[in-house]
């Protein structure tokens, strides 16, 4: 057995969130699991889902003591209906990470003393005990930190283009592309041949895709930027976005640029618009105000739907699921190397200055915890 802390998220009946550094006990593995002494794990958005959920960030009260920090929050009563669901759970938080497996059950000893990467949920913790089949042992001169996000900015990327080759489209629109995961897609559709336009917000974050090869980089901020994207869609027959902002009218802007783009291949006035089938993936939430979609703009061969990574690789099947993960194991120093703004210890994911400066979701910005290092 071994006894470490977990970092756990609750949300209370009386309105309010807490977060808190609980003290857990793991059994010994069965025949076929280990324990993994957890060194390595990213804050992503889907991270900060759980961890912060409806929780106004600027009421943070912080208390506990230095050793088992806590952290308050309150929860605005129109947010606290929709997590009805959760409330009174204390929830493990972290989706994935890296490190070094210290226990493991019989079926499975020669994984004693690898350095895995692990998927699975409530990484944010000194120790997690898994299914063998949950982790994968690193290559060789990997860090804990180059395999701490080896499962979902990589496997979403490859799903992205994926599932654009297979709905038939050719060209990929992207938003918020200079994040860690804009970054690998770019140089997958780079390897693979695939056309992709790049949505950023500032001429520092067009820099950071054109050093890695992007051709078509917009700045969403230009007072141009609707006629850039028209010209961008015209050029690579851009007919599937994937949008990361997910509130706003972001989205609608690319569907309205697909279709002015389609529109002037037509031959013939359609009062339907043209035959063109543009896609809307909606997979993040950036931007938390509502969607506003101006559908006038759009035709009437258009769709708009959210796209989540466990229900694609569920529909993928497990032949193009382990041809992915392979992939992102041959290529993980180079196409899926991850970048890291600043390295935490676990108690200082609840120092109320650091906390403000990850849930900003600053694009390029990327947090990683080591719980080794307190």
């Amino acid at each position: 057995m071994v006894t470490g802390r977990e970092l756990r998220s609750e949300a209370r009946e009386d309105g309010t969130l807490r977060l808190s550094l609980d003290d857990v006990t793991l059994g010994a593995p069965g025949a076929d699991e280990v324990i993994v002494r957890v060194e390595a794990a990213p804050i992503n958005p889907s991270d900060l889902g759980l961890l912060l959920g409806p929780a106004d960030v600027a009421s943070l009260r912080s208390g506990g003591t230095a050793e088992r920090p806590e952290v308050v929050f309150d929860v605005p009563p129109r947010r606290l209906t929709a997590i009805k669901a959760r409330l009174g759970q204390s929830l493990p938080v972290g989706n994935e990470g890296a490190g070094t497996v210290i226990e493991a059950g019989e079926a499975v000893k020669n994984l004693i003393g690898k350095r895995v990467g692990m998927l699975g949920g409530a990484m944010y913790a000194d120790y997690r005990k898994l299914r063998a089949r949950d982790v994968v042992p690193l290559p060789d001169g990997a860090s804990a930190a180059d395999g701490a996000s080896m499962f979902v900015n990589p496997l979403t990327a490859l799903g992205f283009v994926e599932t654009a080759k297979a709905e038939g489209h050719t060209a990929i629109v992207h938003t918020a592309a200079a994040s860690n995961l804009g970054q690998m897609l770019q140089k997958i559709c780079l390897a693979d041949g695939v056309p992709l336009v790049n949505i950023v917000r500032s001429p520092e974050q067009a820099d950071i895709l054109r050093k890695i090869g992007a051709r078509h980089v917009l700045n969403s901020r230009d007072g141009d930027f609707r006629e850039q994207l028209v010209a961008a869609c015209t050029e690579t027959g851009a007919t599937v976005a994937f949008d990361a902002t997910g509130g706003g009218s972001l989205g609608s802007d690319i569907v309205a640029a697909m279709e002015a783009a389609a529109a002037a291949r037509m031959t013939e006035y359609s009062r339907y618009g043209s035959n063109s089938f543009k896609q809307l993936y909606i997979y993040g939430g950036l931007d938390l105000s509502p969607t506003t979609l101006n559908r006038m703009a759009f035709g009437f061969q258009w769709s708009v739907s959210g796209w989540l990574l466990t229900p694609f690789l569920a529909k993928a099947g497990r032949e193009v699921g382990a041809r992915l993960r392979q992939r992102v194991i041959d290529e993980l120093m180079t196409t899926f190397a991850s970048h890291y703004t600043r390295t935490i210890s676990l108690s200082e994911v609840l120092n109320a200055d650091i906390l403000r400066a990850y849930e900003r979701k600053a694009t390029g910005e990327k947090y990683l915890i080591d719980p080794t290092r307190g």
